[in-house]
């Protein structure tokens, strides 16, 4: 936290509005955050317009999530940026193959439950189609005792 100039030595005259924000300012993002809370708890359109203030005069938004999603997001592409060289060839070669044999694992694997996927979808199938053969049998003998009735 950087605290802001001494009110007492600014050389222009500053507004009651300047001053609120030169104070929160020299006290940090706790009372930027208290002012917003109690501006909710009091009179809500106060907390509102403190949120609105914040966000677009960039009190603490950038600062607050810009850095961290930045870091998050380079820190992740960095794990996943596997392919870069470490330096030690032989390390790299054991990598590439490592990484080569998951993969083909990972496929190998996801092919295996495509296929269990299939078989259980022809399963289904067949189980309805034989079901659906006996509905369609018991109704023929059905119409069948109905006809030698009337006969």
């Amino acid at each position: 936290m950087t605290p802001a100039a001494p009110i007492a030595n600014s050389t222009s005259p500053m507004g009651w509005f300047s001053r609120i924000d030169a104070w929160l300012d020299s006290k940090g993002k706790g009372a930027w955050i208290a002012a917003m809370v109690l501006g909710f708890v009091f009179f809500w359109p106060v907390g509102l317009a403190f949120v609105f203030y914040m966000t677009v005069n960039n009190k603490w938004s950038k600062k607050m999530l810009g850095r961290n999603c930045a870091n998050r997001r380079n820190r992740r592409n960095n794990m996943m940026n596997t392919y870069s060289s470490s330096g030690n060839t032989a390390f790299d070669a054991y990598k590439e193959d490592t990484l080569r044999r998951l993969e083909d694992e990972q496929q190998s694997f996801e092919a295996f439950l495509q296929r269990l996927r299939d078989a259980k979808d022809k399963s289904e199938f067949d189980d309805f189609m034989e079901d659906r053969a006996k509905a369609a049998a018991s109704a023929g003998n059905e119409t069948r005792e109905d006809e030698k009735e009337d006969a």
